[in-house]
């Protein structure tokens, strides 16, 4: 059985060579980055083309202040999942 020269010189430093996580962290890593990404899309727009004008109603809207955060910390719950979860 070879080994390659990576693990050869990890061995003779007592460095662990295997990786962080396992690929299943990996991919609810990807995931809570993705619903992140999705929460911060809901949280644009509410721009004018007239700068006297202010709409609140686009602003203060449900989307904007209460369900876009909702959605960034669920993403962020992920994300701490796929740290703190070890692989079977």
């Amino acid at each position: 059985m070879s080994k390659t020269s990576k693990h050869i010189s990890a061995e003779k430093e007592g460095i662990d060579a295997r990786p962080v996580f396992a690929k299943e962290n990996y991919k609810f890593m990807i995931a809570g980055l993705a619903i992140v990404v999705i929460g911060f899309l809901l949280m644009m727009g509410g721009d004018s083309n007239d700068p006297n004008s202010f709409k609140p109603e686009e602003v203060y809207s449900f989307r904007r202040i209460t369900l876009a955060p909702i959605v960034i910390v669920l993403g962020l719950i992920v994300e701490v999942y796929a740290i703190m979860r070890r692989p079977k």
